[in-house]
């Protein structure tokens, strides 16, 4: 009776220390998680500034404009419900440009400007790399043949 007791108790103590990590875990993943946002959920909802985010949306035609310093970009994204003003220091993707798909990390300061800190370029699905311009992929046999 004794040892089926020890085991009992040592199966709850495991199991206490594995909800407990995953509970350590959580709130640490809770902490570093960057959340989607679209312009019209941050104007509806609303995000506090300096929180890590997600945005994305449509790079407003008109909108890009490029420092003097060469590196800083300032943009405004859209998802046809609202629009936001962005700004990023870096290099660009070469597929960001007005027109075109954009989903960046980083923050809203104070005054509701989004500081980007990383820029995802999205492409449509023709996109095509140009190392692979030229081949096809065929599905039956599951491998990229030169097109003719």
């Amino acid at each position: 009776m004794k040892a089926k007791h020890q085991r009992l108790i040592l199966a709850l103590a495991a199991l206490v220390a594995l909800i407990g990590a995953g509970l350590l875990a959580a709130s640490a993943l809770k902490d570093e998680a960057a959340y989607f946002y679209a312009p019209g959920d941050v104007k509806t909802k609303g995000v506090e500034p300096g929180k890590a985010i997600r945005l994305g949306g449509m790079v407003v035609k008109g909108s890009l404009k490029r420092a003097p310093d060469g590196v800083t970009l300032y943009f405004d994204v859209t998802d046809g419900k609202a629009t936001v003003p962005a700004t990023f220091s870096g290099i660009a993707p070469d597929l960001f440009k007005e027109g075109s798909g954009v989903v960046a990390e980083g923050s809203f300061d104070t005054k509701g400007t989004f500081i980007a800190t990383n820029l995802l370029a999205k492409h449509d699905e023709r996109y095509m790399p140009r190392e692979l311009e030229g081949m096809s992929y065929n599905e039956a046999t599951r491998e990229m043949e030169v097109d003719r």
